[in-house]
């Protein structure tokens, strides 16, 4: 079960072949995302200093998004398939649950975000300002789809 989607391949864009370049691309743009997702919050944290408008609490689902990044970057696609980890206390199994707990805090932070956002801005109307609910969820969304270019966007055959 684990390798039904080998054989199924993307079309072939010649348009956009990036070849050697595709570390660097994704890279990159993944970096660019997990600026701009954690200069946003930074600016709406700026614009309303007051807690009543945004409280410094909000910021906690972002720190579990970075943390999550890191987790799910740590471990390599060849340690997930068992290529490249044999050895150690839990090896191919020991990578694919750090995996999971880090899509697991990803996943949970971007629902957090979303939770904020909804719960004390759109609908409870704790404040007359949208901004800052959005901040929150548009930086854990830019953080958890940084994470995922940056995790599958780039390869490891360049790295032979």
């Amino acid at each position: 079960m684990s390798g039904f989607l080998d054989n199924c391949q993307w079309p072939k864009c010649d348009c956009i072949e990036l070849g050697e370049r595709r570390n660097s691309v994704a890279s990159i743009v993944s970096g660019v995302m997990f600026f701009a997702g954690w200069w946003i919050v930074i600016d709406a944290a700026a614009s309303y200093p007051s807690t009543t408008d945004f409280n410094h609490a909000y910021h906690t689902p972002g720190v579990i998004g970075t943390l999550a990044f890191f987790l799910i970057n740590s471990v390599s696609n060849g340690q997930i398939r068992g290529e490249s980890y044999t050895n150690g206390c839990l090896g191919q199994t020991g990578a694919r649950v750090w995996l999971f707990i880090g899509f697991l805090m990803s996943f949970s932070a971007l629902i957090a975000a979303s939770w904020i956002l909804f719960g004390f801005y759109v609908v409870s109307k704790v404040s007359e300002h949208d901004w800052p609910g959005i901040a929150v969820f548009l930086q854990n969304a830019l953080i958890f789809f940084s994470g995922l270019v940056f995790k599958f966007g780039r390869t490891e055959d360049l790295w032979s």
